[in-house]
């Protein structure tokens, strides 16, 4: 799940719209943080985003599925492809992008107190 150069570059060129990002390379992919916060990752030239049950509904409704690191068989992570429409338009891509941080915050959040 190689991620090339030129589509990390574009990736990180849309999600200006959100401020800096940071990427990290990570097993074959690319881990993306807004302020230390995960909330997306690149795999095979896909970009996913966080999602949770405040946000999945938009990912199902235009027909998007989870990322799945050994392929279509096997277990599905909470991260959703985003779909090309999303990522051409800044609006749209800074609603979604926003919605994935929000849901990484929620999800570190629910961690945090289940550890206290």
């Amino acid at each position: 799940m190689a991620v090339s150069q030129g589509y990390l570059d574009y990736i990180l060129d849309q999600l200006h719209v959100i401020g800096p990002v940071h990427a990290k390379r990570m097993f074959g992919g690319v881990g993306l943080y807004r302020e230390g916060v995960f909330f997306g990752l690149i795999a095979g030239d896909v970009l996913y985003f966080k999602v949770d049950d405040s946000n999945k509904p938009d990912y199902a409704a235009a027909g998007m599925g989870p990322f799945r690191p050994y392929g279509k068989g096997s277990y599905a992570m909470s991260y959703f492809a985003v779909p090309e429409v999303v990522l051409e338009d800044e609006d749209l891509l800074k609603a979604w992008a926003h919605k994935a941080l929000e849901a990484s915050l929620r999800k570190s959040s629910t961690t945090r107190k289940k550890k206290s």
